[in-house]
């Protein structure tokens, strides 16, 4: 089975960095799951209904590894979603808002050789009443063959007052194996600090071709 670093890693950039989930809550609950998983993986019970509940926990767990591309492209820029969406954490700071205004290159679903550099660009609108500064956009994970995508860790957000609009850009590097890449990013202050948490993550897909 997979390790919980692993699993964890999968799990925070959904959960937390895609859904804005709190990210203690989660830790703790998918611990005790994948402890539980473990637990029954070495020390398999005779009874198959004491072993059910590990397997379909396992199950579970793979489908996660397995689908989280698909289904987080769907949850981050679906307006109405099916399922309700979890509370919203409220901000760092109170009054601060930000919505997403756009690609303004590379749009989801482009076509990129493997290992060419190129700029990826969103546009955000500040839709709060705090101004933004010094703020950055930092890297929350990502999926793809080998090492995925490659991106600073960190990209600065440009100095935007309320009810004005600030395009941020990151440069990426693709993976040298065909296939896909998907990177998410978050909003964080001068000190580090996760500022819109109950916001999903802003990111980019692009599909790799050999």
């Amino acid at each position: 089975m997979p390790s919980w670093d692993t699993t964890w890693e999968f799990v925070r950039v959904l959960a937390v960095g895609v859904l804005g989930e709190h990210e203690e809550e989660v830790r703790a609950r998918w611990r005790a799951d994948w402890e539980r998983v473990r637990d029954g993986v070495a020390n398999p019970a005779p009874a198959p209904r004491r072993w059910r509940r590990p397997v379909v926990v396992a199950a579970v767990a793979t489908a996660v590894l397995a689908i989280g591309v698909v289904a987080g492209a769907a949850l981050l820029r679906d307006p109405e979603p099916a399922a309700p969406a979890p509370a919203a954490l409220s901000p760092l700071v109170p009054g601060d808002e930000s919505e997403f205004a756009g690609d303004v290159t590379v749009p989801d679903g482009t076509v990129v050789p493997t290992g060419a550099r190129f700029v990826k660009t969103w546009e955000f609108r500040n839709t709060g009443t705090v101004p933004w500064v010094d703020r950055s956009l930092r890297r929350e994970g990502g999926f793809g063959p080998g090492d995925g995508c490659q991106t600073p860790a960190v990209v600065p957000v440009p100095d935007t007052p309320p009810g004005r609009s600030a395009r941020v850009s990151v440069e990426v590097r693709a993976p040298d194996e065909p296939g896909y890449c998907q990177v998410y990013f978050k909003m964080t202050d001068s000190a580090g600090r996760l500022l819109l948490p109950g916001t999903r993550a802003a990111y980019f897909y692009v599909r790799v071709a050999g």
